[in-house]
Parts: structure tokens; sequence; C-alpha cells
């Protein structure tokens, strides 16, 4: 297992689709089946090749098969927080022991940036991610937001962890 930052060399078509990928397991049942069918990597490729945040791949004899972002808060309200916005690994990786791995890089570059809170959003159905984030600590800060995606309205809710 190799993890490392993103760099303009890498192959956004590959990243892209590890968005992708895992998006249309794990939100089956979640998301609405017609939107998660018509997923491709092309849909992430683009904003990430050109995204201003940082962003980390882990690899596996030079496959890339998972990634990770983050960036200062987003959300005015938080403005001493880093933000944990992403972390997906290609289906067949799931419970294999990348993610804690993963996850544990994007806490420390946020750290090595100075941020002592760190906070992420997860959909409240995506009970997986939330036992995930549990089992590292992070607790739910009774903060929700709704999005919607593809017509349907979701509930958001925030975690967070300090690291004083």
């Amino acid at each position: 297992m190799n993890i490392r930052k993103v760099t303009k060399a890498d192959d956004f078509d590959a990243i892209g689709n590890i968005y992708a990928q895992s998006w249309k397991i794990t939100y089956h049942g979640i998301v609405p089946q017609d939107y998660l069918d018509d997923l491709t990597g092309a849909r992430w490729a683009t904003l990430l090749s050109e995204s201003k945040y940082d962003s980390f791949l882990v690899l596996e004899d030079g496959k890339y098969i998972g990634t990770s972002s983050i960036c200062a808060a987003r959300d005015e309200k938080m403005p001493d927080y880093g933000e944990i916005i992403s972390i997906y690994l290609l289906p067949e990786y799931f419970g294999q022991g990348y993610a804690e791995p993963l996850f544990n890089c994007a806490i420390n570059a946020l750290l090595v940036k100075g941020y002592k809170n760190i906070y992420l959003w997860v959909l409240e159905e995506n009970v997986r991610a939330q036992k995930f984030y549990e089992k590292q600590d992070f607790h739910k800060n009774g903060d929700s937001k709704l999005i919607n995606i593809a017509g349907k309205e979701l509930t958001e809710i925030r975690y967070v962890k300090n690291f004083l």
C-alpha cells in the first residue's frame, strides 16, 4: 500500500472512477438508482483535475484504489476547522484495511496545516460510514443540512473531532 498526494500528472479519469464505483455501491438504496446507473468517472475527473483542495491517493501495486480530499472549513460557522471532504475506495477494497490509513493521512495533513478541529459530512442513511467515523473517535455534533441529489432530498449530518 502506498498513500501519497495527488499531482497534476495523475490519471484523473482513474480517480474519478473511484468516486463513481464507490457511489454506486455505497449509496445504493439511498440515492436514486437512475442517477447511480448513469454515473461515470468523467463526472469527477475534470473537477478533480482543477481542484484547489488537497487530495490523496491510496495505491496497491500501482493501481489507484482510493482517494480522499481535504480543505479549510467551507462552512462559515466552523472557521477554525479543517474539513475532510471525501474518502472513497473502489468497492472491491471495502473492508480490506485501506480506509483507515487513507483517513489518517487526511487527518494528519489537516493537523500539519494547523487545524486542531476537524469535521466532515455524511449522509444520515450511510450507517456504514457513520460506524467507521465513530470508530475513529469522531462524533455527531447535532448539525445537519438538507441536500438534493437527483430530485431526492437527503440529510447530511456533521461529525467532528477535536485534537486539542
